[in-house]
C-alpha cells in the first residue's frame, strides 16, 4: 500500500538510476567499434532517458526539499543515506560524459555539457568535504543518533562511502576531452588516494565490527566501479597498457568477488539499493570494450572483445530490468515508504 507522502521518502539514492543509465549509455557507445550505428543509437536513447530520469528526479527533490524539509535534514544525518548526496553531482559528471561522447568536446552543446561538468564538479569536491568532515567531527556531531550496538562512525562504513569519497575520479571522463586537464587531475587524485583508504576501512568494519544490513549488501557491487573507471581515465591519459591491465583485472576480481552475493541480493523485497548493480557493471564492460580497442590483433583481443559484448548484453538486461522492477515498485506503492530500521549488531566475542 503507497505511503500517504510518498515524496517525502525520495532520498538522494534516487539518483543511482541516473548513474546506472549513464553508464549503460557509455557502455554502448564504446561497443560502436563492433556493433557499428546500432549501438550509436542505443548510447543515444539510454543517455536520453538517463537526461529525462536526472530532470524528474531534479524537480522533485526540490519540491521535497520545499514540502518535507525535515526528511531531507534526517537524510544529512543518517549514517549511511548521508553519503548518497554525492550521487547527485555524480550524475552531472556523468550526463556531462555522456554527452561529450555523443556530441562532442566541440559539438552543438559544448557549452552545456562543460556548464554540467564544472557544476558536477564543483559539488563533488564539496560533497567529498562534507563526508569527510564527519570523520573528523566532534563525535556528538558526527553521529548524533546510533541505535545499541552501533559505536562511533563505523554504521556508517560502508560502499556507499565509495560515491562521495571515490565518484571523484569520473570527473576526468569528460574534464579531460573537454581540455579542463589540470583541475581533472587533481579532482582524480583525492578519488585515487581515498580508493584504498574507504576500501579498507569497509573490510575493517565486517570483519571486526559488524556486517552490513542485508539491504546494503547490493551496495558491494560498487567496489568494483573504482578500479575500472580509474583504468578508463587513465586510457584517456594514455598511460602505459600494463597498468590499465592491472586495474581491468583488480576490478574483474572484485566483480567475481561480489557475483556469489546475488541470492542473497534477489531473495530480498526490490528496492532502490538494487541499482547499485548497474554503474559498476557498465564501468567494467566499458573498460572491457576499451581494453580491446588497444589490443593488436591477437586471441586475447578477441578474447577481451567478445567478454565484453557478453557483459553488455548482461548489463543491458541488468538495467532493464531494474527499470521494471522500479516502474513496477511505484506502481505498488512498496518503493517510496519508510525505510525499516536496521539493528548493527557487533559480532560476538571469540
Amino acid at each position: 500500500m503507497s505511503h500517504p507522502a510518498p515524496l517525502k521518502f525520495l532520498m538522494p539514492g534516487w539518483f543511482a538510476l541516473v548513474m546506472g543509465l549513464c553508464g549503460l549509455a557509455l557502455a554502448w557507445h564504446r561497443a560502436q567499434f563492433v556493433l557499428g550505428d546500432m549501438a550509436a543509437g542505443v548510447a543515444l536513447l539510454v543517455g536520453g532517458v538517463a537526461a529525462v530520469v536526472f530532470v524528474v528526479l531534479a524537480g522533485a527533490s526540490l519540491l521535497r526539499a520545499s514540502r518535507h524539509a525535515d526528511a531531507l535534514a534526517e537524510d544529512l544525518r543518517h549514517p549511511v543515506r548521508h553519503a548518497f548526496v554525492a550521487a547527485v553531482p555524480v550524475s552531472l559528471l556523468l550526463l556531462a560524459t555522456v554527452g561529450v561522447a555523443l556530441d562532442g568536446a566541440n559539438g552543438p552543446l559544448a557549452l552545456l555539457w562543460r556548464v554540467l561538468w564544472w557544476v558536477g564538479s564543483l559539488t563533488q569536491v564539496w560533497a567529498t568535504w562534507w563526508v569527510l568532515s564527519r570523520w573528523i567531527a566532534p563525535a556528538a556531531n558526527a553521529a548524533p543518533a546510533q541505535a545499541p550496538g552501533q559505536t562511533g562512525l563505523w554504521p556508517g562504513v560502508t560502499p556507499v562511502l565509495l560515491i562521495p569519497v571515490v565518484g571523484n575520479v569520473v570527473a576526468p571522463l569528460a574534464g579531460l576531452p573537454l581540455g579542463i586537464e589540470g583541475w581533472s587531475a587533481a579532482q582524480m587524485g583525492v578519488g585515487a588516494f581515498f580508493w584504498p583508504v574507504v576500501v579498507t576501512l569497509m573490510l575493517v568494519r565486517r570483519l571486526s565490527h559488524s556486517p552490513l544490513p542485508e539491504r546494503l549488501v547490493p551496495a558491494w557491487f560498487i567496489t568494483v566501479a573504482p578500479p575500472a573507471v580509474i583504468g578508463l581515465v587513465l586510457l584517456q591519459m594514455g598511460a602505459a597498457l600494463p597498468l590499465v591491465q592491472a586495474l581491468w583485472g583488480l576490478a574483474l576480481f572484485f566483480l567475481a568477488w561480489v557475483l556469489p552475493l546475488i541470492p542473497r541480493i534477489m531473495a530480498q523485497p526490490f528496492g532502490v539499493a538494487f541499482w547499485a548493480l548497474s554503474f559498476p557493471l557498465a564501468a567494467f564492460t566499458t573498460l572491457t570494450l576499451r581494453l580491446a580497442e588497444h589490443q593488436p590483433e591477437s586471441a586475447w583481443h578477441d578474447g577481451l572483445q567478445g567478454l565484453g559484448l557478453v557483459l553488455l548484453a548482461v548489463t543491458s538486461m541488468a538495467v532493464l530490468w531494474l527499470c521494471q522492477a522500479t516502474i513496477r515498485g511505484l506502481r505498488r506503492g512498496s518503493l517510496l515508504v519508510p525505510e525499516p530500521v536496521a539493528q548493527i549488531v557487533p559480532p560476538p566475542s571469540a
